[in-house]
């Protein structure tokens, strides 16, 4: 059955204005002074957004198109008349005409909304004193002749009233300058109090970390506490995270340390080189993410998938519990007599297995104590905290501690076989002993760290990414906050990157932000970075004169402290599970069960090197897959959509095949753009196998319609793979259109004229913005008609 063509209104009156025609035109209205009466035109470079095209494909089009000859020679004839008519008035009253694409403070521009509308948008500058800067990054002014060519930044800080821009780029790249002139009295109180608070709670747990996780000194565990903290508050965005180190980090770092010893680099007690082995590490995870700061790439937090991260996290939650479980029970010295101590996590619980008789049992009792009270006191707060904010105050692991060391002096436990922490002191005879990582001699250790330090780089930058936007930045407007400081990815990356670079020269463990951390700071009042360098500050002071007070510390509390972490990284693995078995999520079901596999039964090497694999291969056949889109009309409407997900409902075009791409085309995604072209002109879908016989005849491929709405850019591979396309169907006559096409002067037009596809297809005439159009064309020739979508004709049309 065919169905009427959509009627093309009336055409527009011949006084209509240009602007009202051309969507890339703004209209803005002169100033209040008489001498400004004339109007004033002003060309955005900005094309029309997809959006704003689809929606003018609902709606029928009149007149010639905006993209036709006739249509910019008038455009361009008004456009002139009218800037004449406001030079002469300018150049009347003795003023200088302003610059095209520029307005005086406190005129109206009139533009266009994300519906279409027009809209007035002020420009007096007093709206742009807070927040105005967030996303400009650069400002760059330079000679050109005689001229002076500026950015837009600096266009805009001239309009603001900005002199001094350089304050301006000081104060975002290094935000302590930004919030440090807001600080007031009414912030100390909460910053200190949420310092002492943290200072409790992950003193000892980096104490654990060190000597349980990393087997590096204790005391490297502090430093990392005493460097990081300080330098995040100065060059960080989000004022309430805390960074501190880790348990998968502190585990790897633990690898990389095993693996020296295996390899015969580092002997078994040498803890001074453990420790340097441990800055090496740390240097090179945050020399990797200072560079890709530098370099912007804040969206690599996006390259590993959430089955990959979830898979390996819980992976490392329950190595770290094989790991406890042996001075958990006191069994450590037999298990380096066993040669299990560098195994995997089943050798380790298969040997759990065979000497559990062996048991210390004074050792057991004390750690499944603490593990009990610290879980207790976990669970609890979860149910009390939301109607009793203050239980967050309750040190318990600090409590734990104390107790555990206190008893443990009193009573002499240590005489009975419990083994206690001992004296903490720095490797190299003085504290806070520096070290250069990168030296020469360290070179075969640095090549044995350096993908582990990548992983490293990768899942602290990812931890530290869900924490920052959990906890937002410091845009937000209060009395109470600081304000002006704008979340960034990429300064996230500089200052976790110089962050841990600092703390590599004394031999501290990773350090990067964590949830749990920063969520303690804020709801114990922490409200500025401020907090950040008390909790530097009463480390330093811990290290500088409380070192003595830890000798009584029993390893088994540490032990169980580490193992409350665990618990915490693989209780989330069931939620995901179940939801992935919900929506039929076999392959991310699939890649966390064999990371998960790799990891427990061989090495967190072998683990994180699968689960990066697949991941780097998931976005690259993501990325390298063409997703163009056959096209149909919805009956009794002038709308479009997906002929292969409309079930029938759809009319197609007979002699002519409409081809939606929606993306930017480049290197990535036209390698299979014309094997997946050629498969919708043979089967009228991309969905069919390539073996299926030809389906839908050459009379059905007439005209090919491109809607290139969506592509936004264009690259040097993409275009020579589009001018191909359109050789070889203008070599078989078939007509060919671009329908949402580029404004003329745009750089996607620039390359279409360059590349010869505007002269290959037949002129501008062949670039229209609307669909419609182009099917008035083609049916003017005599090419195309409408007809239903039968239900023998499979192909879509």
């Amino acid at each position: 059955m065919s169905s009427s063509r959509p009627q093309s209104p009336a055409g527009s009156a011949s006084e209509r204005k240009s602007a009202e025609r051309n969507p890339s035109l703004s209209y803005q209205p002169a100033a209040k002074s008489p001498l400004h009466m004339s109007s004033t035109f002003i060309t955005t470079p900005e094309s029309p957004s997809d959006k704003d095209a689809e929606d003018d494909d609902k709606t029928n089009s009149a007149g010639p198109s905006p993209c036709s000859p006739a249509t910019y020679r008038d455009d361009h004839h008004e456009i002139r008349k009218l800037s004449l008519l406001n030079e002469s008035s300018h150049k009347s009253a003795g003023e200088r005409m302003p610059l095209l694409g520029t307005s005086r403070p406190g005129s109206i521009n009139i533009g266009f909304g994300e519906s279409g509308t027009r809209t007035p948008r002020s420009t007096d500058s007093r709206e742009h004193d807070h927040g105005f800067f967030g996303g400009v990054r650069h400002f760059v002014s330079y000679r050109n002749g005689n001229s002076v060519r500026r950015s837009t930044t600096g266009r805009l800080a001239e309009e603001a009233g900005i002199k001094n821009t350089w304050k301006m780029y000081l104060s975002y790249y290094i935000p302590f300058l930004g919030w440090i002139p807001q600080y007031r009295w009414m912030h100390l109180r909460g910053d200190l109090v949420a310092a002492l608070t943290m200072a409790s709670f992950y003193l000892p747990m980096a104490l654990s970390y060190a000597s349980n996780l990393a087997h590096v000194p204790p005391i490297n565990g502090l430093y990392s506490f005493v460097f990081n903290p300080l330098i995040y508050a100065i060059l960080g965005s989000c004022p309430q995270m805390v960074v501190g180190p880790e348990a998968a980090g502190s585990l790897l770092v633990g690898s990389v340390i095993r693996s020296n010893v295996d390899n015969g680099h580092t002997g078994e007690e040498d803890d001074d080189m453990h420790a340097r082995v441990a800055g090496i590490v740390t240097g090179l995870a945050g020399a990797v993410i200072l560079i890709a700061g530098l370099a912007r790439l804040g969206f690599l937090d996006s390259v590993l998938s959430r089955p990959f991260l979830r898979g390996f996290i819980s992976a490392i939650g329950f190595v770290i519990v094989a790991d406890q479980l042996i001075p958990e029970m006191g069994l450590a010295k037999l298990a380096e007599e066993a040669g299990v101590s560098h195994g995997s996590s089943v050798e380790k619980l298969g040997f759990l297995f065979r000497h559990a008789e062996e048991a210390h049992k004074l050792t057991c009792i004390v750690a499944g104590v603490s593990f009990l009270i610290i879980m207790v006191f976990r669970e609890g707060k979860k149910y009390i905290q939301p109607r009793y904010p203050s239980v967050a105050y309750i040190p318990d692991r600090f409590l734990v501690v104390l107790l555990s060391a206190v008893i443990t002096w009193q009573l002499g436990w240590n005489k009975y076989g419990l083994e206690v922490l001992g004296e903490v002191k720095s490797t190299g005879g003085h504290l806070l002993a520096f070290h250069w990582p990168f030296r020469a001699a360290n070179m075969s250790r640095i090549q044995d760290a350096m993908g582990t330090s990548f992983l490293i780089a990768l899942l602290g930058f990812f931890e530290s990414s869900v924490a920052a936007k959990s906890l937002g930045g410091g845009g937000e407007q209060g009395k109470n906050s600081i304000n002006g400081i704008q979340l960034s990815a990429n300064r996230e990356l500089v200052a976790l990157g110089a962050a841990n670079l600092v703390g590599s020269f004394f031999g501290a463990l990773p350090a990067f932000g964590g949830y749990g951390r920063s969520k303690v700071n804020a709801s114990t009042g922490g409200k500025t970075p401020m907090s950040s360098i008390f909790l530097s500050a009463i480390t330093l002071i811990c290290v500088s004169f409380l070192l003595p007070a830890f000798y009584y510390l029993p390893k088994a509390v540490l032990s169980s402290m580490i193992t409350v972490v665990a618990w915490s990284l693989i209780e989330e693995a069931p939620h995901d599970i179940a939801f992935f078995i919900k929506i039929r999520g076999w392959a991310e079901l699939s890649l966390m069960t064999i990371i998960f596999l790799a990891t427990i039964f061989y090495s967190l090497t072998l683990g994180m090197a699968i689960g990066v694999g697949l991941s780097l291969l998931s976005v690259i056949k993501h990325s390298t897959q063409p997703r163009i889109q056959i096209l149909g009309r919805i009956p009794g409407t002038s709308e479009y959509a997906n002929a292969e997900n409309a079930n029938n409902s759809i009319e197609n075009v007979e002699g002519c095949l409409i081809v939606k791409i929606p993306e930017p085309l480049t290197f990535a995604n036209t390698g299979l753009l014309k094997a997946r072209l050629r498969r919708l002109e043979i089967h009228g879908t991309s969905k069919a196998h390539p073996a299926l016989p030809r389906i839908r005849s050459e009379e059905h491929n007439k005209t090919i319609i491109f809607d290139i709405g969506g592509v936004t850019e264009l690259d040097g591979s993409g275009t020579q793979v589009l001018k191909e396309i359109v050789k070889s169907y203008r070599d078989r006559h078939v007509e060919v259109y671009f329908a949402k096409a580029p404004v003329p002067g745009s750089d996607l037009w620039e390359l279409f004229e360059r590349s010869g596809i505007v002269e290959m297809v037949g002129g501008r005439g062949h670039f229209v913005r609307h669909v419609d159009e182009a099917l008035r064309l083609s049916e003017a020739e005599g090419i195309v008609d409408t007809y239903d979508n039968g239900p023998g004709d499979e192909g879509g049309g």
